[in-house]
């Protein structure tokens, strides 16, 4: 699959890495004419909270401003049950005209379900912003573009106090037998290296995730995915010796399984100098400057995920990167009753979600108030936070970008997954039994 999407990134580039963002409907050069008659459109998003919500608000206000006869009929959905409600609504018909995702398997899910219009020909025909590679490769599935990204990209690095890296005379690792060095030496000087609250299971995850991707690249999850692979294949099982390995020299604080990431409870055992580091998303940035700017000032660090310097020599990619490269996805599920393309109201989402949900007005309040960085190339010279520089600086470079496997297994898998990573941080379960867990759940998604 991942090749195949590598096949659209370039398609997209060359076709269409020309065009900008822009302001509204009067700046655009090459958009479709929308319709003047009335037409109401039904939209999905999960912006229940500020400065989200006003935002995503504002940018179909511009929209509906421009096109007075064209409704938009905007529904804020909760996050956390939203993708159950979205397959709720298209198993009875009620899918809307227009909804957000993450990309990857369960948008492919969606468009093979008969719910995603392919915007492969628009997004080769009209203007759209010049997007970074990896939320094009995000957005696409088979050769085909399904959505549009929108939002901020959110990567996963690692977080480190520089304070303590200065007092242990350690510098930042690029592979993982440095970092393992430098954790030895933290445990040494008193501190614990990782800080994790992996009560809420999927920050657990990500060391799973970045540990296949650096041991494989894409290519072993990929397969399992299908199941023309196993999650019991060598990464996976690499993966998991190496956490439960991490977890017995004391990598990690005690009690990691019970501490609770939204309640910033990871985050206060980087405050307190328990840990020198910290594995997260970088909306990590804002909730730590809003803790205490004068801290992060003074300690607050980000490197990437080192490599594996084994599989590099090996000439396994090592710039596959953990996240996601679109805050989201809009896809449209625009058709008629004789199941054709209701094109008239397609080009109404595609103008609303190219140029209004990524004009100029929306890219600066995402900068600004929400903090996030647009996957639009350029974006990233805006950028005043230095550590959100280096995060935007590994994101644009990535040569493809691992949405959170929480957010791009099926449902039914994820909540395996989760429950996984508990046993498996928790020594619990060895690594086969946990891959084996995986392959069972995906081969009953898979089946159903």
């Amino acid at each position: 699959m991942y090749k195949k999407v590598l096949a659209t990134i370039m398609t997209a580039a060359m076709v269409g890495s020309m065009f900008t963002a822009v302001a509204g409907a009067e700046e655009a050069k090459n958009i479709p004419e929308l319709t003047t008659e009335p037409l109401t459109i039904n939209f999905w998003d999960i912006a229940t909270e500020e400065p989200s919500k006003s935002i995503a608000e504002a940018a179909v206000a511009r929209f509906m401003a421009d096109y007075p006869n064209i409704t938009v009929n905007q529904v804020h959905q909760q996050n956390d049950n939203y993708k159950q409600q979205l397959i709720v609504a298209m198993s009875s018909g009620q899918a809307p005209d227009m909804y957000i995702h993450w990309g990857g398997g369960p948008m492919a899910e969606y468009y093979k379900s008969g719910f995603v219009n392919d915007l492969t020909d628009m997004f080769n025909t009209y203007d759209h912003p010049d997007f970074i590679d990896a939320a094009v490769a995000q957005s696409s599935y088979e050769d085909k573009v399904l959505a549009i990204p929108f939002g901020g990209l959110s990567g996963c690095d690692i977080f480190y106090n520089k304070s303590i890296f200065a007092e242990v005379d350690v510098e930042v690792p690029t592979t993982i037998d440095e970092l393992e060095a430098v954790c030895d030496k933290l445990i040494e000087a008193g501190y614990v290296p990782f800080s994790l609250a992996n009560g809420s299971k999927w920050t657990g995850s990500m060391y799973y995730m970045y540990l296949v991707a650096r041991h494989s690249g894409n290519d072993e999850f990929a397969a399992a995915y299908t199941q023309e692979g196993s999650f019991t294949s060598d990464a996976f099982i690499w993966a998991g010796e190496k956490i439960q390995e991490w977890v017995n020299k004391g990598y990690f604080n005690e009690g990691f399984n019970s501490l609770v990431t939204d309640n910033g409870e990871d985050r206060a055992l980087m405050y307190d100098n328990t840990c020198a580091m910290m594995l997260h998303g970088s909306w990590q940035v804002r909730s730590m400057n809003a803790d205490s700017k004068e801290w992060c000032d003074a300690n607050l660090g980000v490197f990437r995920f080192p490599e594996d310097s084994e599989a590099a020599a090996n000439g396994v990619p090592q710039n596959v990167e953990v996240g996601t490269a679109i805050g989201n996805g809009f896809s449209f599920n625009c058709w008629n009753e004789d199941g054709s393309v209701d094109q008239t109201k397609l080009d109404a989402c595609y103008v609303l979600a190219t140029q209004y949900f990524n004009d100029d007005t929306y890219n600066e309040e995402q900068m600004t108030k929400a903090q996030t960085i647009p996957s639009i190339k350029g974006m990233e010279a805006g950028i005043e936070d230095e550590n959100m520089k280096v995060v935007a600086d590994v994101f644009f470079n990535a040569s493809n970008v691992q949405l959170w496997y929480d957010q791009y297994l099926p449902a039914s898998v994820t909540e395996v997954h989760k429950d996984c990573m508990t046993e498996l941080f928790g020594l619990t379960k060895t690594p086969q039994e946990i891959g084996e867990a995986h392959d069972a759940a995906m081969q009953a998604a898979l089946a159903e």
